[in-house]
């Protein structure tokens, strides 16, 4: 028999999940308008559907593809609600903000997969055209222009509305901005409506209305049946034109690109971090978008050993969060390796220090802590830190440098040198074991003698 759980919790469906989800969005006041107008919408395109059949006319079920988008539109506002009310968890640390993003992007890849439907179909319609019935056409754009409008306006979108301000003008937005400067010129009131551009959803709303009342007139008066097809490929095409820049705009945000605004000012924000007090090094910077106005970021800061890390934590945090909401900032202390050292009092019949400049280098530990294979630092237990350079230090007095060979390299001295077999013997050529020892000040054309021989007077190899 297998384990009986007593008090196991029962797991829910995703549709379970997804309805308790729904039930917390559609407790909030705010979220009531919305849901009326997703009721309406849905009726407005089941009405307009029923239209686009019984006139035949592509032209308007283009411009229905607009009222299915506005639904979109809506379901995209009711996530950014709902992103509002829920915190980040473990599992999703940075919280909710890139579903909206993936929200927007989806609606407009779908509108944009909607206008090619329609090219494909237009091209099927220019070989064999139907015939069009107006009876219930120019009805049909005026509900769904009403209702478009109504509901641009009357909700504020915040995911869309962004969108719409910070990706890239639509070409018939360029063109519409040209013909508005033209006006404004003449009727200076205008300009608070036209210029600098825009809102792309009301202009292709307008647009796409335009183009049907055309299409009406002309098949009234003429039973020009081709000029419907026609209108369907401008109305697709201002709609693909309308959504690509927004596609591109939220898919950069969604691959974690820097905005290209920004980079200017981060990279100012970059250079006042270096300078800071106790501030070493600044690498590793990475900067994303995280949602529609959000930026986040990681960066990794070298510090002097005696900084102050929290306080070097917080003046870096200071400066980049009027940019970056979201920021990870990693300390690292100035943790370099180096080769063994002796520090200490030199004798007066070592080195004349004034005759020559002093090079000022770090203290270090004796030769305790060498290797007696290598005669360098036994590495730690703990593996180094990322950053480790071999940095001298400041302020500190002069060491000399440990050496097992008794011939002072560019002395110009006429001494011989060690046998290897001696210095094996010896104590196996460690610095500081064996009795022929010497000093190597790393200095050159020292005057006197460095170390001691006792095979002095030997010709040199």
């Amino acid at each position: 028999m297998g384990t009986i759980h007593l008090f196991r919790k029962p797991q829910r469906s995703f549709f379970g999940k997804l309805l308790q989800e729904f039930r917390l969005v559609a407790a909030d006041r705010r979220s009531w308008k919305i849901l009326l107008f997703g009721a309406i919408n849905l009726t407005c395109t089941g009405f307009l559907l029923m239209w686009c059949s019984s006139t035949n006319s592509i032209a308007l079920t283009a411009y229905t593809y607009l009222t299915i988008f506005d639904l979109f539109s809506l379901i995209t506002c009711l996530i950014s609600y709902w992103v509002m009310m829920r915190k980040p968890s473990p599992a999703y640390s940075f919280g909710f903000e890139r579903l909206e993003v993936l929200a927007v992007f989806a609606s407009t890849v779908l509108a944009q997969l909607g206008a090619l439907f329609i090219l494909k179909e237009s091209a099927e319609r220019f070989l064999e055209q139907p015939e069009i019935h107006t009876g219930r056409l120019l009805v049909g754009t005026f509900v769904a222009l009403s209702f478009n409008l109504f509901t641009m306006l009357s909700i504020r979108n915040k995911p869309f509305a962004y969108v719409s301000e910070a990706a890239s003008t639509s070409w018939l937005q360029e063109h519409v901005a040209d013909l508005s400067r033209s006006v404004c010129g003449i009727i200076p009131g205008l300009s608070s409506i036209f210029l600098p551009r825009m809102n792309p959803f009301v202009l292709i709303d307008l647009a796409g209305a335009f183009a049907l009342c055309i299409t009406y007139m002309l098949i009234e008066i003429n039973n020009y049946f081709s000029v419907d097809t026609a209108s369907a490929i401008a109305i697709a095409l201002m709609t693909f034109g309308t959504m690509y820049p927004m596609s591109v705009y939220s898919g950069k945000v969604l691959l974690q690109t820097t905005p290209p605004h920004v980079i200017g000012q981060l990279d100012k924000l970059i250079r006042e971090v270096s300078t800071l007090d106790g501030v070493l090094e600044v690498r590793n910077e990475h900067f994303w978008t995280l949602g529609f106005g959000s930026l986040a970021g990681s960066v990794h800061v070298r510090i002097r050993r005696d900084a102050n890390e929290q306080m070097v934590l917080a003046h870096v945090t200071n400066r980049l969060y009027t940019l970056v909401s979201t920021l990870t900032v990693q300390i690292f202390k100035d943790d370099w390796i180096r080769p063994a050292l002796l520090s200490g009092p030199v004798a007066a019949n070592v080195l004349n220090f004034s005759d020559h400049h002093v090079i000022p280098m770090p203290p270090l530990k004796g030769t305790d802590d060498s290797n007696p294979v290598t005669s360098t630092p036994a590495k730690p237990s703990s593996p180094p830190p990322e950053f480790s350079f071999n940095t001298p230090g400041k302020n500190v007095s002069p060491v000399i440098l440990l050496n097992t060979q008794t011939r002072p390299y560019g002395l110009g001295l006429n001494h011989g040198h060690a046998p290897y077999s001696s210095v094996l013997n010896q104590g196996l050529g460690v610095p500081g074991i064996g009795a022929t020892q010497g000093f190597r000040t790393g200095f050159t054309n020292v005057p006197s003698r460095c170390g001691t021989n006792n095979r002095i007077g030997q010709p040199r190899p």
